[in-house]
């Protein structure tokens, strides 16, 4: 607007600013501008030697304080003049008198964004060096400037500068009450982001068996405003974590299609989770969090359809993931029905003239697989808490099979049963898992007693099997995993009902002799684990 009338009665006119920043995007061009409108400049170190390349008139702080950067810049800003400009209430006598009798001047603007000390961690530097890029003069001042907003304008992010620049124009130089109190949620939401990484990052440097902090802290940058959630009732948002980078939903590159939902985020990042178990080409399709169809297979187009038949009906508006590129000949598969999400580590480019053809479909790159045996730190939301465990990295070979069965299973059982328990591992408890060839032939899911999950899985196999004109059910001739013991031997006898031939189970039921024994009445051979898979 072009009339400058001051509308706020609380708006502060910017007279003096300190810029100091890490992230020198836009600076110069911000610097320029407060300059023209009449703002002092104070600066430090690399910002200032910036602002006066480009030929503006800045004065170095040191000048201001009459005080000289010391301990390699360590202390340059941590000075009364500088905290006191920035924390006196201009409307309180006293405030004023010890700026009079110590020479301190008023600083109506901070701009200041702090160390790069989650780039630095990610680079993979150093303790030391990560260490060295751990801000404390910024913060002191953000925190000072943002406490007293009442007077104070705190700019930390290169977005707000315009903003900044427009609300200064429409009121004579000054900044409203309304701006700096918004700007102030920003400035103390970002020390509090900087401290959380730091202190999630200086855990992970502990030595084993540290355990877990007196306190712990969780932050993320906001990404995308999602429609809704679940529900269209409930609102949601995506965050990003800083200080851990890892392939998969959050992280990944959108090539096209819809917004993502909520929904959509949660499936996909289970998906995505689950292929990363195998290294040989394998597709996953999952609904609601569980999947509906998983496959190993010379290639990606093998893999798929034979996870495509474990589940058709299921598959219907799924999400399907794969761990190798998609090409354009399981593209061309894929898109002959409704999908939701194809999310896979790069996409070929003659498949994704195919995808095209789909405007809808949303389709996500991630540069690359995550590595399931990386730990971290999960949480869930409880009323009143936070409940944090350790993520299941739990991984079973072979040589870890303990065999209690008369007979041994032969070396295609095993390779199945491997494969159906890495499955089980993404699937909500109970959870069984028929499997044959490497491919899910019926899935069992979050049902209250295993031995339903045990029926659901064979009924989905012997349904599929109709619905493909086969001339007998996929269950028969699988190995089964079931993701903790069989707490009766009910559920293993509705497997080998369905066909199974081999069974793999954590064991350590009070009744385990008596599964075993069902298991070696019936011909089966079976293997325990010792470790168990539940997912609530």
């Amino acid at each position: 607007m072009s009339e400058n009338i001051i509308r706020d009665p609380r708006a502060i006119k910017i007279k003096r600013a300190v810029i100091s920043v890490s992230n020198k995007d836009g600076i110069e061009d911000f610097a320029k501008q407060l300059i023209e409108r009449g703002v002092e400049i104070l600066s430090t170190g690399g910002t200032a030697a910036l602002l006066k390349k480009e030929g503006l008139p800045v004065k170095d702080v040191s000048d201001h304080t009459g005080f000289p950067e010391i301990m390699d810049g360590r202390v340059k800003t941590l000075h009364p003049k500088i905290h006191g400009g920035l924390l006196a209430r201009r409307d309180n006598d006293s405030h004023k008198k010890a700026m009079k009798d110590n020479d301190i001047e008023e600083i109506d603007m901070l701009v200041v964004n702090l160390y790069p000390f989650v780039n630095t961690v990610q680079a993979g530097k150093d303790f030391e060096e990560c260490i060295e890029n751990i801000d404390i003069g910024g913060p002191a001042m953000i925190r000072s400037a943002a406490k007293n907003h009442a007077f104070v304008t705190i700019v930390t992010d290169p977005q707000d500068y315009q903003d900044v620049l427009d609300n200064m124009d429409n009121n004579d130089g000054a900044v409203t009450y309304n701006t700096r109190k918004k700007l102030a949620v920003t400035a103390f939401a970002l020390t509090a982001t900087y401290d959380s990484n730091i202190s999630s990052w200086f855990v992970s440097q502990m030595d084993e068996g540290f355990g877990y902090p007196r306190r712990i802290s969780f932050s993320g940058n906001l990404k995308q405003t999602l429609r809704y959630g679940e529900n269209p009732h409930q609102s949601a948002a995506l965050y990003t974590v800083d200080t851990y980078v890892r392939p998969g939903a959050a992280s990944a590159t959108q090539i096209q299609g819809k917004e993502l939902s909520y929904n959509n985020l949660n499936d996909t990042n289970a998906a995505f989770e689950l292929i990363a178990e195998f290294e040989d080409p394998a597709v996953a399709i999952i609904k609601h969090s569980n999947p509906c169809g998983v496959a190993i297979g010379k290639n990606t187009f093998e893999a798929y359809k034979k996870a495509l038949l474990c589940d058709p009906i299921s598959a219907f508006g799924g999400i399907i993931a794969l761990n190798q590129p998609l090409n354009k000949e399981t593209a061309e598969a894929i898109t002959k029905q409704f999908v939701e999400v194809i999310i896979a580590p790069s996409i070929e480019n003659d498949a994704l003239e195919v995808l095209k053809k789909k405007k809808n479909l949303r389709v996500l790159t991630t540069g690359g697989i995550p590595d399931v045996k990386q730990s971290r730190r999960m949480v869930t939301r409880i009323a009143g808490g936070l409940l944090v465990q350790d993520s299941d990295t739990g991984c079973i070979t072979a040589d870890d099979l303990k065999i209690v069965t008369d007979r041994a299973p032969t070396e295609k059982e095993i390779n199945d049963m491997l494969f159906a328990f890495k499955v089980a591992k993404h699937v909500k408890s109970n959870a069984i898992i028929y499997a044959k060839n490497l491919a899910t032939t019926g899935i069992g899911a979050g049902q209250m007693s295993r031995i339903d999950s045990a029926r659901i899985a064979a009924w989905k196999g012997e349904f599929a099997s109709s619905e493909a004109g086969l001339d007998e059910p996929l269950t028969k001739g699988s190995v089964v995993a079931s993701d903790a013991f069989f707490p009766f031997a009910d559920g293993l006898i509705s497997a080998a009902e369905a066909g199974v031939t081999a069974v793999i189970q954590p064991g350590g039921s009070m009744r385990d002799d008596e599964v075993i024994e069902a298991a070696n009445e019936r011909g089966l051979a079976m293997v325990l684990t010792g470790m168990r898979h539940f997912r609530h």
